[in-house]
């Protein structure tokens, strides 16, 4: 069946810093322009977002800092952008959710005009998955061609979840999967570690992915304004979020990790501090020694001098002899 088109749809996708919508920005965006007599027309832009790009995003999609440092800002393209799609419906993978908002926000924050009104939005994500469901029910008639009975009793909904797991583990022998990098993988097996992993790609602390880990084990917030940055990074320089998040509406187990993460926190600056308080006394104390040996050496210098002009003074007077005699003669002698 061919595509029918009144107008252009313009498919489009994007890559930016992150996942905030308010908060991160574009790093590059791509529209292929679908006409209806069947042609198209390609264009790419690669965008300075004005804030850095985190490295976990940069490590998605390859775009790093010194790529786009000396490229154009939004407010510089958005004119140009808009005009390229005015007349165009939008079509993406997640759009309706990520893409469009994001480009919105764009638009609104660099005062560019761009109405959303009388557009029609196809995003190919929502067929994917509306047409593909992914429920229990779906999957056991996928993997194993059968029909719950019972449904969504625990034990029948149990018993097809098992049967699910060994059949994709029989399907999935040897199949192939790409990760975002481009790594290949064999990574559906029968060992329970390696299906882990496959199951947990995100490497949630918290399983609700408040926050996660990065490749170095280190966790990081994983929504909000923080989003990226280091747990413990993010105490140092706001200690106020951690008593926030602990208030807020988080779920239990997630204030949990945070509170084993700020007390790890709290005990190495503690420690740092006694460390320097330890440091401090150390090089007091080395300093009142080093005087109080200065004292001793100016005392005992002014000793031995004092000592020396005693011993002067105690000298023995010498035997008055007739030399003497005529001196003191001559002295007193009257003229």
């Amino acid at each position: 069946m061919k595509l029918i088109l009144k107008r252009p749809l313009a498919f489009f996708d994007l890559e930016t810093t992150g996942t905030n919508i308010g908060a991160d920005r574009i790093v590059e965006i791509s529209v292929i322009k679908l006409y209806p007599d069947g042609s198209e027309e390609v264009k790419t832009w690669r965008v300075n977002p004005g804030i850095p790009i985190p490295l976990e995003s940069s490590m998605v999609h390859g775009i790093f800092d010194e790529h786009i440092i000396d490229e154009k800002r939004f407010h510089e393209l958005g004119e140009e952008i808009a005009k390229f799609i005015d007349n165009s419906d939008l079509a993406g993978y997640n759009s309706n959710k990520f893409d469009i908002p994001m480009l919105m926000e764009e638009f609104i924050r660099a005062g560019v005009p761009f109405e959303l009104d009388n557009r029609h939005f196809v995003d190919v994500q929502n067929i994917f998955h509306q047409m593909e469901q992914r429920t229990l029910k779906a999957a056991y008639q996928f993997y194993c061609d059968k029909q719950i009975l019972n449904a969504h009793s625990a034990e029948a909904d149990t018993r097809a979840t098992m049967e699910v797991l060994l059949a994709q583990i029989e399907r999935y022998e040897n199949a192939e999967w790409e990760d975002k990098k481009g790594n290949r993988s064999k990574p559906v097996v029968g060992d329970v570690e390696a299906l882990h992993k496959f199951t947990n790609l995100t490497r949630p602390v918290d399983f609700a992915g408040r926050m996660i880990y990065n490749e170095q084990g280190e966790e990081l917030i994983n929504f909000g304004k923080h989003k990226g940055k280091r747990v413990e990074d993010v105490f140092t320089v706001e200690p106020s979020y951690y008593s926030w998040m602990m208030q807020g509406d988080f779920p239990l187990y997630t204030k949990r990790k945070l509170e084993e993460i700020y007390k790890r926190w709290n005990a190495k600056k503690m420690a740092e501090r006694q460390s320097k308080t330890s440091h401090a006394t150390e090089n007091k104390t080395k300093s009142d020694s080093n005087q109080i040996f200065q004292k001793k050496t100016v005392i005992s210098n002014n000793s031995n001098s004092l000592n020396r002009t005693y011993q002067k003074k105690q000298e023995p007077a010498k035997p008055v002899n007739e030399d003497m005699l005529q001196q003191l003669a001559m002295k007193f002698k009257k003229g």
